[in-house]
């Protein structure tokens, strides 16, 4: 068997690349909004079940389909489904990670206009307040295609460079220093006044604030914040060494990707009840929390202007996976067609996200069944495309993959007893295709009363 060109130099920077390809706008930007939406502590809960029970064994179901092959999506699902349609699965992640980034990258835009108004100093103490800087930064045509563009522009010139050279060096160096800046926020916001009635809201469940489509939302947060159903994965996992475990990696990355949404709540939700603001506040959540609080830090200029750096290399992160799986699929194997396939498919992304760049502007009344362009595309994808491609990849393991080769390649350097993998198989081939047909019948009101 041939097996890819492209590796990963060791497991640590495999974890590392899938991990920011995990968290990354995920668990930093939309997390902390979705709470709020939601609810707080109770989405919280729904959240860390939905990750343990649906999106860990979906995460590692993606991991065996692509390291048993050796291949990407498409000619993974093609060798272990030959003569049927099953490959159409890795065109699904395709469309989604397109639609995915080309809205993704219009905050990615933001960030990167925030980066540069800390930089200039004009983001610290705005005449109108960071909820007025925000807004009209964003409704400024200009300034939001513009900054999409060099968001998108960044994502197509480290792509281009492969797996090693591009998405693996970056993520290996500046990954845990996202985490040390985090926790230094998280110390400052926990000591704010009125502080605890943030951690409440954040940490204690209240059921009764929940519906039916704040639980679609935990759900499709799961899969967003942990980029299962688009075969992103299977595709990262294709360049993972054989001798490498597995099932290790994916606690790894579930692992770290809990942790850095709890980080992110225990930073966000102090600080918004100490600020008398208002939680469910949506999208523009974090960029006016976040500058509020750095304001109240010594040198908090300073420490903004490196979060945001940081935050924008997260962001960076996911924009590579989201690119590279288109990518990855049309070069075939041959390297040589890499740079050519990323430019060309980067613009085309462009100019479909350039709408959602329009909605918070002067495209902001033109609605697609009431939402934005913006909030459709996060809609279709989140709540969509990405639960059905979870769904077809629960279907497609257990029936299409030799049992033995599932065991031999959860295994790997792990100490997984037949157990564990039944427990696993089982999770994967009754509870998360009932969890997703449930949830998302129940949202679109054929079931339930709400």
């Amino acid at each position: 068997m041939k097996t890819q060109d492209e590796q990963w130099t060791s497991r640590l920077g495999f974890i590392l690349a899938a991990a920011g390809s995990a968290i990354g706008l995920g668990a930093i930007w939309k997390f902390p909004y979705m709470v709020g939406m939601g609810g707080g502590g109770a989405f919280l809960l729904l959240f860390i079940a939905f990750t343990l029970l649906v999106g860990l064994p979906l995460l590692l179901a993606e991991f065996v389909i692509g390291r048993s092959t050796g291949k990407v999506a498409i000619p993974a699902y093609q060798e272990i489904a030959p003569k049927k349609k099953w490959y159409l699965l890795g065109y699904l992640g395709m469309v989604s990670c397109g639609i995915l980034l080309s809205f993704y990258a219009v905050v990615g835009g933001w960030i990167l206009l925030y980066l540069f108004k800390a930089i200039t100093g004009q983001l610290m103490q705005p005449a109108g307040g960071y909820g007025e800087l925000f807004n009209t930064m964003i409704a400024n045509p200009y300034e939001a295609v513009g900054a999409h563009f060099i968001f998108i522009l960044l994502t197509i010139i480290v792509v281009a460079r492969g797996v090693q050279d591009g998405i693996e060096k970056s993520s290996k160096y500046l990954m845990p220093a996202l985490f040390v800046l985090f926790l230094a926020l998280i110390v400052r916001s926990l000591t704010l006044e009125n502080a605890i009635e943030g951690v409440k809201f954040f940490l204690l469940p209240d059921f009764a604030k929940l519906d039916s489509k704040a639980i679609l939302f935990a759900l499709g947060q799961s899969f967003f914040s942990l980029s299962v159903g688009v075969s992103v994965m299977a595709t990262y996992s294709s360049y993972l060494s054989k001798k490498e475990s597995l099932t290790r990696s994916a606690y790894s990355i579930a692992g770290l990707n809990v942790l850095i949404s709890l980080f992110a709540g225990l930073a966000i939700f102090p600080a918004i009840f100490s600020l008398g603001m208002e939680p469910s506040q949506g999208p523009g959540l974090l960029f006016v929390v976040l500058p509020s609080v750095f304001e109240k830090i010594p040198l908090g200029s300073m420490f903004l202007l490196m979060f945001l750096a940081l935050f924008l290399f997260a962001t960076l992160t996911s924009a590579f996976s989201m690119l590279e799986i288109i990518v990855a699929n049309l070069t075939k194997g041959n390297p040589e067609q890499r740079k050519k396939w990323s430019w060309v498919w980067g613009l085309i992304i462009f100019i479909v996200g350039i709408p959602a760049a329009l909605s918070f502007g002067i495209w902001a009344d033109i609605k697609i069944f009431g939402l934005s362009f913006f909030d459709a595309s996060d809609y279709l994808v989140s709540n969509i495309l990405m639960p059905m491609g979870c769904l077809l990849i629960a279907i497609f393991v257990p029936l299409r993959m030799k049992r033995q080769v599932l065991l031999e390649e959860l295994q790997v350097t792990t100490s997984w007893g037949k157990k564990m993998f039944v427990v696993w198989l089982m999770l994967l081939r009754y509870l998360v295709p009932f969890v997703i047909i449930i949830v998302f019948l129940n949202a679109i009101g054929i079931i339930g009363s709400k």
